[in-house]
């Protein structure tokens, strides 16, 4: 990829884009969308293609998932770019206004990044996603997705250029490049392009968020692994929380917003952890602690799974406790209070999402307030830290760091502000 010419072309894209009206966005996101939807075979056939290979080299099958395309999730892609369409354009927004002491009229405005660059794992939804927030906040993209993801992603592209240009004068083709070489070079290039990607964005593994954060000289807007946490108060709903437990680890155990490590109070352990293992048995590997082994293996024995122990319940490592399994995985560590949840989970996490399960409002309160994180929960599944529930159409990813964004980052996360001052004649 010649990085300076491929930037050179998104910032006379950018530039062009960010004086656009929110009706040309819209008219252009609208062929998006009719183009994306024309092309859904193709792009369904290209990623069966995807998929065969994933499967061949060995890949998980919870991994394989976030890989996949089907008409569900087709269909969730084309219900992004809509309501995308639908959202206010934050361009040229007052965020704030005042009257200098020597008179001349202050105000804040939101203004595009101009442009971005996002290098992400798999999951071949972000490529229309990032493409349809970035457009319509007025910048330019550059995509550098996995090779895993190659065709899918290219076939997307091809089908989002087509409709940018049956849009006319509304829909500028050159607002998007996808790096299709597959190598390190490219990205070795993007971390390096001072002067001429604005903001880079991680989105995959924390090994691919590390290599950005620790090599990057453009800016980063770092987006966390999600090593999150589900606690199970003293005074919880045990019932509801054996549903949100299953719902956040299993639902997409390959998402970076499900539940890697349970932790249960000791108090309601011997209650809880019985039903747990019922609801989980044959279908999550529990790695549990000193404290929740001996009561996890009896419930196993008891139910009759005995031949299948080794398959369900081990014993917990310390490194398993911090670890971003993607799997149907999940570590259990016993505590005596709502205090040491916080302190443990706090030593662990990645600042992602966490949950407290619990009807006593004080201990709820204290969870929210202290955890360490971009969404905290009370009697919700973790799942739900997600651009599209949170209801922006879509999201860039899941902000983990406390700068500019945080948490699911939608349209406003790619805007930047700057001042317009008008005065007459004053000087200092």
């Amino acid at each position: 990829m010649d990085i300076d010419a491929v930037c050179q072309k998104l910032r006379e894209a950018a530039d062009r884009l960010a004086v656009h009206t929110a009706i040309q966005k819209n008219h252009a996101l609208e062929c998006v969308h009719e183009s994306l939807r024309n092309s859904k075979d193709l792009i369904l056939a290209a990623n069966e293609t995807d998929v065969a290979a994933a499967r061949e080299a060995g890949v998980s099958e919870a991994l394989v998932e976030r890989l996949a395309l089907d008409d569900r999730k087709f269909t969730a892609i084309l219900q992004s770019i809509s309501i995308i369409i639908e959202q206010t354009d934050p361009i040229g927004q007052e965020v704030a206004g005042w009257r200098a002491p020597k008179g001349m009229q202050i105000r804040q405005v939101r203004v595009p990044m101009g442009v971005v660059g996002i290098i992400y794992e798999s999951r071949p939804n972000v490529t229309v996603d990032a493409f349809a927030l970035a457009y319509k906040s007025g910048n330019a993209i550059l995509l550098r997705g996995s090779s895993s993801a190659l065709n899918s992603n290219k076939a997307i592209v091809s089908a989002i250029v087509h409709g940018l240009g049956q849009a006319g004068s509304d829909g500028i083709r050159d607002a998007l490049y996808l790096c299709e070489d597959g190598g390190h070079e490219d990205v070795a290039q993007m971390l390096a392009a001072v002067g001429k990607i604005d903001v880079l964005l991680p989105r995959g593994s924390a090994r691919l968020i590390q290599t950005v954060v620790q090599n990057a000289k453009v800016p980063v807007i770092e987006t966390g692994a999600g090593v999150c946490h589900l606690y199970v108060d003293d005074d919880a709903d045990l019932s509801m929380a054996v549903n949100l437990t299953r719902n956040a680890k299993m639902q997409r155990p390959g998402a970076c917003n499900a539940i890697e490590t349970l932790v249960v109070n000791k108090r309601i352990a011997g209650e809880f952890l019985p039903a747990l293992a019922r609801s989980l048995a044959g279908q999550v590997r529990l790695l549990a602690d000193e404290v929740s082994y001996p009561i996890l293996y009896d419930a196993v024995r008891k139910n009759g799974f005995i031949d299948q122990e080794a398959d369900c319940i081990d014993r917990a490592r310390k490194e398993d406790f911090g670890c971003e399994f993607l799997d149907f995985v999940l570590a259990v560590k016993c505590v005596g209070s709502v205090e040491e949840a916080v302190d443990f989970i706090n030593a662990h996490n990645t600042k992602h999402s966490e949950c407290i399960v619990t009807n006593n409002r004080r201990n709820a309160r204290y969870f929210q307030s202290r955890i360490d994180a971009a969404c905290v929960y009370v009697n919700a599944s973790t799942r739900f830290t997600d651009g599209g529930e949170f209801g922006f159409g879509a999201e860039l990813g899941i902000s983990t760091q406390k700068l500019h964004a945080r948490g699911p980052m939608g349209i406003t996360a790619l805007t930047t502000t700057k001042f317009l001052i008008d005065g007459d004649g004053q000087v200092r």
